[in-house]
């Protein structure tokens, strides 16, 4: 990957990062709750996503992403993002139907939703740079016929 596009992931990481630490913080002002169960689910969700976000982007930031490789990273990241942002879009659902509509779990919910959808964005912007990556690195032996090397042996026999 090159450094700018390096610059560009770090910046969709931090806002992910920063959307989910909002999340963290406005739940964790909450001081009462009628129907509790889906905020603690809501904490729970906000709380992961904010550190897996965090390792993701330690993962971006470090000698880590070589050493696993490009493919591997990029993979991890899609599957993680796509975890992350399903299960935080779930909890904004639960905290919205479970709420008891103070200012506090309503800003809560709404940078659980605006975190869910930068989440799943992220999906969509890695989903659609992976399937151009594929169409613009497709071989030039599109046939899968075997090439000049691919026909000898790996032995020779004397």
């Amino acid at each position: 990957m090159e450094e700018a596009d390096m610059k560009t992931k770090r910046k969709e990481l931090w806002l992910l990062h920063i959307l989910s630490l909002l999340a963290v913080i406005c739940e964790e002002i909450v001081e009462d709750c009628i129907n509790c169960g889906g905020l603690y689910f809501f904490e729970f969700t906000s709380c992961s996503a904010f550190l897996l976000s965090l390792l993701i982007i330690c993962v971006y930031c470090t000698d880590v992403y070589e050493t696993f490789g490009e493919d591997k990273v990029q993979r991890v990241n899609f599957w993680a993002m796509l975890a992350i942002g399903a299960c935080f879009l779930l909890a904004s659902i639960v905290l919205a139907a479970t709420s008891s509509g103070t200012a506090v779990e309503n800003a809560a919910c709404a940078f659980g939703f605006l975190a869910s959808c930068a989440f799943l964005a992220e999906i969509i912007t890695e989903y659609f740079c992976s399937q151009k990556q594929n169409v613009d690195g497709r071989s030039e032996n599109p046939g899968n016929t075997q090439g000049a090397t691919e026909n000898q042996p790996l032995n020779k026999q004397s």
